[in-house]
């Protein structure tokens, strides 16, 4: 009782808790006091041998001592009752601050992540116009340099055939020139390099809508026209490569009206889900052998189309090695990858949750371990 009363003392030294509950422990020491002097006392009387009080002052401890435990346990039950509200507020406390710090966290990465896309969009189409404006003055110059070419191709064919009898002297230049030769190639050379100037107007036109990351406008566009100019920029990884085989790309669009969208993000959604695919596809390259791969070739569908509920559906499909079942429900967590240190990120899928959740839309996957993965994406056709 005595070690007790003690205890009982310190805890009132040291309580920090509300002023009610303090009072209460000293309420409780008060009583503990007097049960150490009822004791006392009976053990006073029991010695000079006053036994006609002795039942009475018992009687009375032991009431005291009931007492005393009753109120132990109350104030017991109380104390540790407030600390465990306490402790779980601080828990709730902590993990609100934690969802807080992580929520900052990716909208942070996230605005890091879209001004690195505008600087490169930005990029990407000042490029497109400085190499538009030369290489439309090249195409259109070879236009008219073709027909002055026929011309005169046509002018020394004629002059052949009304002066078939010419000069020793030029005779000599026409065979050590090869004249005739000339004459059927540079019909042909002129015809590639139109075609080159074509093709990098071609280039420079996707590049330029591919470059659209940066219009924070919805307007209407064409969606295959965005998914073809991120075709273009990963060309590079769908052809063949020393280590690599070529990845065949089938396109099964379907035929509707432009859609209205923020057209630069969605070609960042695209571009992000086609190097997934095309990761994967490598990943699984890596474990067979030249003959497999020959014998089970790799490829990625697209597929678009509007559905009953018209929305834009787009399916992109590997047949690459799937998504294990234990890492699937983490993929659209930001800062979650599987890739070597220095390869991923794991912003892509996270950020392109969020463009498609921008445009009202959804984004969901189907995979299947060792045959290959398709991402869906429905957005309404207006926004």
């Amino acid at each position: 009782m005595v070690l007790s009363t003690l205890k009982t003392y310190h805890i009132i030294i040291l309580l920090k808790s509300s002023h009610q509950e303090k009072q209460q422990w000293q309420f409780l020491f008060i009583v503990m006091i007097f049960c150490i002097l009822g004791y006392l006392i009976t053990f006073v009387l029991f010695i000079y041998k006053l036994l006609d009080i002795i039942p009475i002052l018992t009687g009375l401890v032991f009431f005291v001592g009931s007492l005393f435990i009753f109120m132990s346990v109350n104030i017991y039950h109380s104390t540790l009752g407030n600390i465990i509200k306490k402790k779980e507020k601080h828990q709730l406390e902590k993990k609100e601050l934690e969802k807080h710090l992580a929520e900052f966290k990716h909208s942070q990465s996230q605005l890091i992540h879209h001004e690195k896309m505008i600087s490169l969009g930005q990029m990407v189409a000042g490029v497109a116009h400085e190499i538009n404006n030369p290489i439309s003055f090249i195409h259109g110059n070879i236009e008219h340099l073709d027909n002055h070419i026929h011309i005169l191709l046509f002018l020394l064919q004629l002059y052949q055939q009304e002066y078939p009898h010419v000069t020793p002297e030029i005779k000599k230049i026409i065979s050590e020139n090869e004249i005739e030769f000339v004459q059927g190639d540079l019909p042909k050379l002129f015809s590639s390099m139109k075609s080159g100037t074509e093709r990098i107007r071609e280039i420079v036109q996707l590049l330029r809508t591919f470059s659209r990351i940066d219009e924070s406008e919805v307007k209407q566009v064409d969606i295959h026209a965005g998914i073809d100019s991120t075709l273009m920029i990963l060309q590079h990884r769908l052809q063949a490569r020393p280590k690599y085989q070529k990845i065949r790309i089938l396109k099964k669009y379907g035929n509707f009206p432009k859609i209205e969208c923020y057209a630069g993000q969605l070609n960042q959604v695209f571009m992000n889900i086609l190097c997934n695919a095309i990761d994967a596809l490598e990943e699984k390259n890596n474990h067979l052998s030249y003959q497999e791969i020959i014998d089970h070739p790799n490829i990625i569908t697209i597929t678009t189309n509007v559905n009953k509920n018209q929305q834009l559906e787009v399916s992109i499909s590997d047949n690459g090695s799937g998504i294990p079942p234990s890492i699937q429900k983490h993929i659209f967590e930001p800062f979650y990858t599987t890739k070597p240190i220095g390869k991923g990120t794991g912003l892509g899928l996270s950020i392109s949750y969020e463009i498609i959740r921008k445009h009202h839309g959804t984004i969901d996957f189907i995979s299947t371990p060792e045959k290959g993965t398709e991402f869906i994406i429905q957005i309404p056709i207006h926004q």
